[in-house]
């Protein structure tokens, strides 16, 4: 609403004027009825309705993602934990637990384009730190630590082949969210495509009050607002959650899923978390 605000409220001084000079344009009337607007809003509304489905598919594939980002990672936290050779709580397991982690918190850093090396330094060896501060895919350089750690443990005799197998399955369901992610990242919906429908609503909504003037008077600013603001409203959803990963009010809470994520596999782990209330993960971070 606060950015649609201006544009309402300069459509309804404009129906103001419309209604004031009984649909006159330099001394010109503009004969427009109800009935095209009506016709067209029902083609326009189809095409919004379309383009809303787009983005929200969108939406729900990246929600789904980080939903399976969690199974899997707490999954290979169980393997780590309850079948691998190492006692637990360990510095072995310790380290892999803090990779699922550094993993979790590197992926959504690269979505958003954000500086991930505070969480880096936090959950990562520095050694390692650094060697992620100069690479941009860090995700996938954190899960070829993990690949690693997973075979040292099979060389050391605390991991067998079937469990190495059950492993390597996982780490390939890690490296498809991350793919599933980029391929929503860096595909959007076509510009052109925005860009028409977008010209096409406000010139819809900008005739409106020379269609209305003659048979609604003075109501015809209030009704005209109200049909504005449902197609103007529906089209800004759209480019709101068209990018599941930004921090706009209704994108996805990915801080809000990171900090799940970190905070269940500690627990997985044995480690004391702070109890806090469980954040709404469909509110903006």
């Amino acid at each position: 609403m606060p950015r649609l605000l201006p544009r309402l409220i300069m459509l309804f001084v404009l129906s103001i004027a419309v209604v004031y000079f009984k649909g006159t344009f330099f001394n010109h009337k503009i004969p427009l009825n109800p009935a095209p607007f009506t016709l067209f809003g029902i083609a326009l509304a189809l095409f919004l309705g379309f383009r809303n489905s787009a983005s929200y598919d969108r939406f729900w594939e990246g929600r789904k993602l980080w939903g399976a980002l969690l199974n899997v990672t707490r999954s290979l936290a169980r393997q780590c934990i309850t079948l691998s050779g190492y006692k637990s709580p360990s510095i072995e397991t310790d380290t892999f637990i803090n990779y699922l982690i550094a993993f979790t918190y590197a992926l959504k850093h690269q979505l958003r384009g954000t500086d991930a090396s505070g969480d880096m330094q936090k959950w990562l060896p520095n050694e390692l730190a650094q060697k992620l501060s100069i690479v941009k895919y860090k995700p996938m350089i954190i899960l070829s630590e993990a690949a690693k750690w997973a075979k040292d443990t099979k060389e050391k005799g605390n991991m067998d082949s079937i469990l190495l197998a059950a492993f390597d399955e996982n780490f390939n369901e890690l490296s498809n969210i991350v793919g599933g992610c980029e391929r929503i990242a860096s595909t959007p919906i076509p510009f052109t495509y925005k860009v028409m429908l977008h010209r096409t609503v406000y010139f819809y909504c900008l005739l409106l009050p020379f269609g209305f003037v003659d048979s609604l008077g003075w109501m015809t600013p209030i009704i005209v607002l109200f049909i504005a603001y449902t197609f103007v409203a529906l089209e800004a959803i759209a480019d709101e959650i068209e990018e599941p990963f930004g921090v706009e009010p209704n994108d996805l809470a990915l801080n809000g899923m990171s900090n799940m994520i970190r905070n269940t596999l500690l627990e997985i782990s044995g480690k004391q978390i702070d109890i806090q209330p469980v954040p709404d993960l469909y509110i903006a971070d």
